[in-house]
């Protein structure tokens, strides 16, 4: 990489910008704000907006500014107690109370500053160009709450739904408005008054009537007892005002804001965790940004910020085809077909040159001084120094290749969702086959979790008073596709599942490596390579909103740093539509499937030259 790089440095100065602005906004000085994910974390003095990927366009980085203005209106004129003290109890409820909450703050800086309306319609917009909402008498708890969140943003500010909605928005105006009476205007009337909006706000949802339980109850009535005054952790989790802020996929133990209306404008989990102040220090791609970032608050790491986790007797290790009936996998593998008819010359290609990589670095040796065989041509002086002595021949002895056994690792994150888990696929399709062409084994791997934002790790944490510095907070799902002693024909519907919505939820990357680590060093084979293919950062928002917003990609670091220096196993990575090499040393980004057939089948033979990937070990 040049030492100066243009495109980097206005990038990191957009990135430098936009964390000023969001510090204008909430009129704070001291905020540290960092880029990774695809939501908004909101803490006492940090922030955690979604990464931005390498190509942003400009809806995508106007999306970022709209997250950073969110963030900022929140902290600005949202108070946690008030808060805390009106919201109501069920999951539902709650719901709608914190989306009225949401548009109400958000309101308030679009009225008073026009560019933060329009950067806030920017991100609402690329919230909904993949997302619906159902229609009236159709629509769950989490729909009804995004209802009340555009209709309330209508009154507030005159502003329109996003496009994508306005049919469906125009379905439940009559029905929301024939329930709510006058309660739209009076809460319009005291947008300023956080209390009295919040009381008018429980008596909307009693209105509308949506069975999410009793509303109107005293929210404290069936608090935790770890919610007494006297309990000191909650306490300051009160103080510090990490409340969510949007009522979908959160559980009730929350300990910070998620705020995911900007999710989309980094669509992929993009290894990007910088510090925006440090876009100007001079930092190399190599290096991690906030490799010594540490929590700031008190529910958010420790001075001991060692990874660890808070329990793993919920994680499972399961094979690809006990996670779907065998009807569903045939579907899905007709699925993968149906984007693999375009390529099927590639794999013949990579093949042939793989397999000369792969077997160019046999141990060749010779039989001297035979009767026959081929004439050794470094004794035809012996034809005059010793005429009488007969001709020597030489003859190569039977060689075998290099055993060797490949790993293919997939990242299976939320993020990777569309069209980055299908490239994933067909690329580990093509491999797997074109390796078992040249004789090389292959074990295909999938990592993700076994829920959204924390499983039965969290709900184990919270009922043990959610201690501080947990560690890692969600059920890891390890998925096997192909193990390595089974040929691909047996495996092949197996790979169709990635395309299974349902699989892809969050990414830790770290302990996933390590487990399929452990797995090649079990091998008998001579040469071992890892081949992960992952588009960026690890990201788990349970684990990171109790956690150092680092955590996880300070471990994978560690973990990367290890086995490249340290174990015999090699390890590259394809980064799906995502530089990737600032993490690993040797690594190759595809964007389309087609330059699996193009350039990218020279840099792959590459990235499994041994000579190679042996000088980059020794590198410091």
């Amino acid at each position: 990489m040049p030492d100066h790089d243009p495109k980097f440095d206005k990038e990191a100065q957009f990135l430098k910008s936009n964390a000023a602005a969001l510090r204008a906004v909430a009129g704070v000085k001291e905020c540290q704000v960092t880029y990774a994910g695809t939501d908004t974390h909101v803490g006492t003095d940090d922030v955690r907006l979604p990464a931005l990927p390498p190509t942003a366009t400009a809806a995508q980085k106007a999306s970022l500014r709209g997250a950073a203005d969110g963030a900022a209106l929140w902290i600005a004129h949202h108070d946690p107690k008030t808060h805390k003290k009106h919201c109501p109890n069920p999951d539902g409820a709650r719901a709608i109370f914190e989306s009225a909450e949401r548009a109400r703050v958000e309101a308030i800086g679009a009225n008073d500053l026009a560019g933060v309306g329009a950067n806030l319609t920017a991100a609402l917009n690329q919230r909904y160009e993949t997302r619906q909402i159902e229609a009236p008498g159709s629509a769950d708890e989490a729909g009804i709450a995004e209802v009340v969140r555009l209709l309330l943003r209508e009154e507030l500010t005159g502003a329109p739904p996003p496009q994508t909605l306005s049919m469906v928005m125009d379905l439940w105006r009559p029905w929301v408005k024939s329930r709510a009476g006058d309660l739209l205007d009076q809460l319009e009337a005291n947008i300023d008054d956080q209390s009295q909006f919040a009381e008018i706000s429980r008596r909307l949802i009693g209105a509308l009537e949506t069975d999410l339980g009793d509303a109107s109850s005293n929210p404290d009535d069936d608090a935790d007892e770890g919610s007494d005054e006297d309990d000191s952790g909650d306490s300051q989790s009160d103080q510090d005002g990490e409340q969510s802020a949007v009522g979908e996929d959160q559980s009730e133990g929350d300990d910070s804001q998620s705020m995911d209306d900007a999710g989309d404008s980094g669509s992929s989990q993009e290894g990007e965790m910088g510090e925006a102040d440090g876009a100007e220090e001079g930092m190399s791609d190599g290096d991690s940004p906030n490799s010594d970032m540490t929590g700031h608050n008190a529910n958010r790491g420790t001075a001991d910020d060692s990874y660890r986790t808070f329990e793993t007797k919920f994680d499972e290790i399961v094979s690809a085809a006990d996670l779907c009936d065998p009807e569903e996998l045939d579907r899905l593998r007709t699925m993968l077909d149906r984007h693999m008819e375009n390529v099927t010359s590639v794999v013949g290609k990579l093949a042939n040159r793989l397999q000369r990589k792969l077997m160019a670095h046999q141990n060749r040796s010779w039989d001297f001084d035979l009767e026959e065989g081929i004439l050794d041509a470094a004794k035809l002086h012996r034809v005059v120094t010793q005429p009488l002595s007969a001709l020597s021949y030489k003859q190569e002895q039977d060689t075998k290749f290099r055993d060797t056994v490949v790993t293919l690792l997939l990242d299976n994150s939320g993020s990777m969702r569309g069209r980055p888990i299908t490239i994933a696929a067909v690329t580990a399709d093509i491999l797997a086959r074109t390796l078992e062409r040249c004789g090389v084994k292959v074990e295909i791997l999938g990592f993700t979790t076994r829920a959204w934002k924390g499983g039965q790790s969290r709900e184990l944490w919270q009922q043990a008073g959610k201690p501080a510095a947990p560690g890692r907070l969600n059920d890891l799902r390890h998925i096997i596709y192909k193990p390595a002693d089974v040929p691909w024909r047996r495996a092949r519907k197996s790979l169709g599942l990635m395309l299974r919505e349902g699989i892809l939820k969050e990414n830790i990357d770290g302990e996933a490596l390590l487990w399929a680590h452990e797995r090649l060093l079990g091998r008998n084979e001579d040469r071992r390579i890892m081949l992960v293919i992952s588009d960026g950062a690890p990201v788990d928002d349970s684990t990171l909103s109790v956690n150092s917003g680092s955590y996880l990609e300070r471990h994978l670091r560690e973990v990367i740093a290890y086995i490249e220096g340290r174990s015999p196993i090699e390890l590259l990575a394809i980064g799906i539509g995502h530089d990737v090499t600032r993490y690993y040393r040797r690594a190759v980004t595809i964007t389309d499937v087609d330059q699996l057939g193009g350039a990218v089948v020279g840099q792959l033979t590459d990235l499994f030259d041994e000579d190679t990937i042996r000088r980059g070990k020794k590198v410091a």
